[in-house]
């Protein structure tokens, strides 16, 4: 079973308020520390739903004949995202449009990611435009670029991008390919001030399947649930997503930087408690990306790493990160998706410029693996 897809629990077929706070809760956790913060997205759903009243929740096997779904995200980089927010006009500028291009109604939102704010927001845009949400996403957790999404792993076409800034700008790009249109996509969103909304990658019943990635809202709302009721936080959630910790500890520096419309850098997390005497770094590019110890990698995207408040259980972004604070360090397993010959080679180190293989990585039984190398070598 991957990492995100649905546990035993009853189907939610509606998004209610009292789903809100969950779903901002669990994904923030498949954030990785990206997809942007999701304080403000949960604000913006909460009072849409309030406005307009529950989202339908469908899967992939209700879509009929009759519809369309479209992804919609922000693109740019998070820590931008904090100063400067949207405009409530920008999904309705979006949906005109791509319904203009195709020359159909939409039917149904689908979030490019099921991390951060990416993964909330289209709940609330779906509100405002009355629209049903799918029941899965492009990801499985939140990536930093376009060409790393579940219908590309697929071989899907994205014939078209619309993109739109919070003045009221509206591009039309009609690339090559995605490779090209990440490259259009992010020389708007950097002029649009380093944060945009785009629409793309048009899916039908016959499309969809295969193609995407299945019930990660239901199962973000069931971590997020987990999450908010629980008294231990850091071992439930471990336990919950099948997850290892790494480290329990405090942050000691922060190197950061946006950079071409992404958050860059690293953070450096010295151990305490009985982690004392151990240190970490993780590589930082939107999202956690790697976790290297004494000049190991102990993990690599496209696996998951998630940061999290020691306390409260709370993941932390990378553009919240801050000097002193308590944390958790947790990985564990991505989608088999992208563990398929083309999800690593889109997704895997080297799709970031690092020289180093993927090695999968597999929660607990990884870190019990290492250990007992170590105790060998000793």
């Amino acid at each position: 079973m991957s990492s995100t897809s649905p546990q035993a629990s009853p189907p939610i077929r509606l998004v209610t308020s009292d789903d809100v706070a969950a779903l901002a809760a669990g994904c923030a956790i498949f954030g990785t520390g990206g997809g942007g913060s999701v304080h403000g997205a949960q604000l913006s759903v909460a009072n849409a739903i309030e406005a307009n009243g529950p989202v339908r929740l469908v899967g992939v096997d209700d879509l009929g004949p009759d519809d369309a779904v479209i992804i919609m995200s922000g693109m740019g980089a998070p820590s931008v995202g904090i100063e400067m927010l949207g405009s409530t006009s920008q999904a309705h500028t979006l949906l005109r449009e791509v319904e203009r291009l195709v020359g159909r109604p939409i039917t149904t939102v689908m979030a490019a990611e099921i991390g951060g704010s990416n993964g909330v927001a289209p709940v609330g845009w779906a509100a405002e435009l009355g629209l049903a949400v799918l029941d899965a996403d492009g990801m499985g957790r939140a990536f930093p670029k376009a060409t790393m999404i579940s219908m590309n792993v697929a071989g899907l076409p994205s014939e078209f991008a619309v993109m739109s800034d919070v003045v009221g700008n509206v591009s039309v790009l009609t690339t090559v390919d995605i490779a090209w249109l990440e490259r259009h996509a992010r020389a708007f969103t950097v002029a649009a001030g380093g944060i945009a909304l785009g629409a793309h990658y048009l899916l039908t019943h016959e499309t969809a399947p295969g193609a995407v990635i299945e019930g990660t809202v239901s199962r973000a709302i069931q971590v997020g649930r987990r999450l908010l009721s629980s008294r231990e936080p850091i071992v439930d959630i471990a336990e919950e997503l099948g997850a290892a910790v790494l480290l329990g500890g405090k942050v000691i520096d922060i190197d950061r930087n946006t950079v071409g419309g992404f958050t860059r850098g690293s953070v450096t997390i010295e151990g305490i408690g009985d982690d004392r005497g151990r240190m970490v770094r993780v590589e930082i590019q939107n999202e956690n990306l790697v976790v290297i110890e004494d000049g190991a990698v102990v993990v690599s995207v496209p696996d998951l790493v998630s940061i999290l408040d020691s306390e409260t259980g709370e993941a932390i972004s990378t553009e919240m990160l801050r000097f002193g604070q308590r944390v958790s360090v947790l990985a564990w397993a991505c989608d088999p998706l992208w563990r398929t010959p083309r999800g690593i080679e889109l997704a895997g180190p080297a799709a970031f410029d690092f020289d180093f293989d993927y090695v999968p990585f597999d929660g607990p039984a990884a870190l019990q693996a290492v250990a007992e190398t170590e105790a060998v070598a000793r």
